[in-house]
């Protein structure tokens, strides 16, 4: 069985993508101090690996740090001692194909993914590729956490987490991704409250045919909420997931799984062919309509369990607000014997609804009498004398009865324990020979992966295969990684990338490789520091012949001013000085020109170091000035004069 059919979900630190690891593990601890003078782990050129945030059966999940992006991730890498099982590589890899293309707010979403070659060393001094894959960071806890600490939720609580996983499930489905591993482990509850559903490791195609366990040889999920589909090697849908978000709830209700056992095939047989017990019995919070509900999820056929996500949240949704539920989970329950309906406690009815008063349930030891679904073995209620033939009657049905149970449960546990997970093995190609793209195409027809590199070679043309590892005609995984060595012909070599190298690092790294170092050139440019390498002449990975000179080109730490921002507006002359490494300030003056047009640029075209401020005068619209009129007094009109033969005075 091993990781096809896990052990009992445990409560310690599962792959919880995205969540902290308690601070006593000691093993970050002694990483921390040992790596405190080396620089941090880097994947895909791009990724700090940080502090182990968890631990899972199959991988190791480690806080890290998108240096492009500038962003928190999660980091999860499988684990070493499992990086040489195909089986578990195809499963790693499997993950970040389901969910990649999944997006979500309900489901931990997958930004990349890759395999790094340089960690894992192998058999005979090989080097293993060790997968990875980059995740959102979520800051919050497992519910498998959550369940540790308060062992039952409170209704409401449980249905409103439920309602979440079911909004993720929905989405997969319509995207044709069955999770088939939904337990509390794979379910994050943020900070906030939100829920997001992760984990998506063993998840396939609702379309796959190896979807079957016949197929693949193989259980896969958990036993504590594996459907008996699953247990029984038949075909898995969606509705298989539908049957573990109700084993789901169970617990979040009554505070265990909906079955217990000493073993993974004890729980197994129990999903096949027992029946669960209403959750109300583990807890009085928990009404009728609610049982009836969580007992239709769990219906042993499918066909008769809720057939996709949105009923099942309807019916939770309608517990909530104290609405009917379906006929069909109405059925359920009475079938298992469950009252249905009831008082609706007043734990999960929204305020304002009026309170559903329906018929009284039985006593608990009357309604749960006979769990197990059998049929009363015994004599007829008409044999009240006891008579001798009732009685061998009765033996000889309870002894038919045991040796059927028996013999069924001999075959599950003999069934289950010669499982053995199986991979679908193929043949490594002939490459050795071909030309570069028809070994890509083999290889793709072989459904394995390639991955090339380069050598000279004075015997093989260029283009041609060199050398391959594993050899034609070994037997090997799908999805496997091929190496195979590509000729750049005789004497030519790849001109290594020595960006960001100082320069005269980068002089002595090139003249290792068989090159001249011809000269330097600065640069006035803002992407590199001063006296770090900014490209080279021929550029990286060009081939050349073995022996040709290489020109360096470094950065002087200074650049030129843009001179052609004069009448741009503002916000384009701010852009275009940062990404020159310049510091822009806004200086607004008054001017007839457009508001935010630029009227001059400090230093335009000189070249200065970076980091520079400059001053970027901006015009702005001139406030108005009030206008100053001038009143001039009509001419004053002088007094009527009697002719005395006098002149009068001149009028000032």
């Amino acid at each position: 069985m091993t990781d096809r059919l896990d052990q009992p979900d445990q409560p310690e630190q599962r792959e919880a993508g995205a969540r902290r690891a308690d601070q006593d593990d000691p093993a970050p601890e002694r990483a921390e101090a040992n790596d405190v003078s080396t620089a941090p782990r880097v994947l895909g050129g791009r990724y700090e690996v940080g502090e182990l945030i968890g631990r899972g059966g199959m991988a190791d999940v480690h806080l890290g740090h998108d240096t492009r992006l500038g962003r928190q991730v999660a980091i999860k890498m499988l684990r070493s001692d499992l990086a040489r099982d195909a089986n578990f590589l195809m499963r790693f890899r499997r993950e970040a194909q389901s969910a990649a293309g999944l997006n979500h707010p309900a489901i931990v979403a997958i930004f990349d993914s890759g395999e790094d070659d340089s960690a894992v060393e192998g058999p005979n001094g090989t080097r293993t590729t060790l997968p990875y894959i980059i995740m959102e960071y979520v800051d919050g806890e497992t519910l498998r956490q959550q369940l540790t600490e308060h062992e039952q939720f409170d209704p409401a609580e449980a249905i409103r987490v439920t309602e979440g996983i079911l909004d993720a499930l929905a989405y997969s489905h319509r995207m044709g991704i069955v999770h088939r591993d939904i337990k509390p482990a794979n379910v994050m509850i943020t900070s906030s409250g939100h829920v997001k559903v992760m984990d998506f490791g063993i998840a396939r195609a609702i379309a796959d045919t190896a979807a079957t366990m016949t197929q693949t040889q193989s259980v896969v999920g958990t036993a504590q909420y594996l459907s008996p589909e699953q247990a029984q090697g038949q075909t898995v849908d969606e509705r298989s997931d539908l049957y573990s978000t109700g084993c789901l709830l169970f617990e979040l209700l009554a505070g265990r799984p909906p079955f217990t056992g000493d073993s993974p095939v004890a729980i197994a047989y129990q999903h096949v062919g027992e029946l669960p017990q209403p959750p109300s019995v583990f807890n009085d919070a928990v009404g009728g309509d609610l049982d009836a509900v969580t007992l239709h999820a769990l219906a042993k056929d499918r066909e008769a369990r809720y057939q996709n996500a949105t009923a099942f949240r309807a019916d939770l949704e309608n517990v909530r607000l104290g609405r009917e539920i379906s006929a069909a989970a109405l059925g359920t329950a009475a079938a298992v014997g469950a009252a249905a309906t009831q008082t609706l406690p007043q734990a999960y009815a929204v305020a304002g609804t009026p309170t559903a008063v329906q018929a009284p349930v039985l006593a608990r030891g009357d309604r749960y009498e006979n769990t197990a679904g059998l049929p009363a073995v015994g004599r007829d209620e008409g044999d009240g004398d006891g008579k001798k033939g009732g009685k061998g009657k009765a033996f000889l049905i309870t002894a038919l009865v045991i040796a059927l149970l028996a013999l069924v449960g001999w075959g599950a546990v003999t069934w289950f324990g010669n499982q053995t997970p199986a991979v679908t093995m193929v043949s490594v190609p002939t490459l050795t020979g071909l030309q570069e793209d028809a070994a890509a195409r083999a290889l793709a027809t072989s459904n394995l992966r390639g991955e090339k590199s380069t050598a000279a070679s004075t015997t093989v043309a260029q283009g041609q295969v060199i050398s391959q590892d594993p050899t034609s005609g070994a037997r090997i995984a799908e999805q496997s990684v091929v190496k195979y060595v590509v000729s750049t012909g005789p004497d030519n070599l790849a001109v290594p990338d020595v960006t960001g190298f100082d320069k005269d690092a980068a002089r002595a790294e090139l003249e290792k490789q068989g090159f001249v170092v011809s000269g330097f050139q600065q640069e006035n440019v803002s992407t590199q520091d001063k006296d770090k390498v900014t490209k080279t002449e021929p550029a990286a990975q060009a081939i050349v012949a073995k022996g040709s000179k290489i020109k360096i080109f470094y950065a002087t730490g200074n650049v030129k001013v843009p001179d052609n921002l004069v009448g741009q507006d503002w916000a384009l002359a701010a852009v275009a000085l940062q990404n020159a490494g310049l510091d822009p300030r806004k200086e607004t003056v008054d001017s007839a020109k457009t508001p935010d047009e630029v009227l001059s640029v400090d230093r335009a075209g000189d070249v200065v170091k970076v980091g520079t401020q400059i001053t970027v005068k901006v015009a702005r619209t001139p406030t108005p000035t009030p206008s100053t009129v001038t009143v001039t007094p009509p001419p004053t009109t002088p007094p009527a004069t009697t002719d005395t033969g006098t002149t009068p005075p001149p009028t000032p």
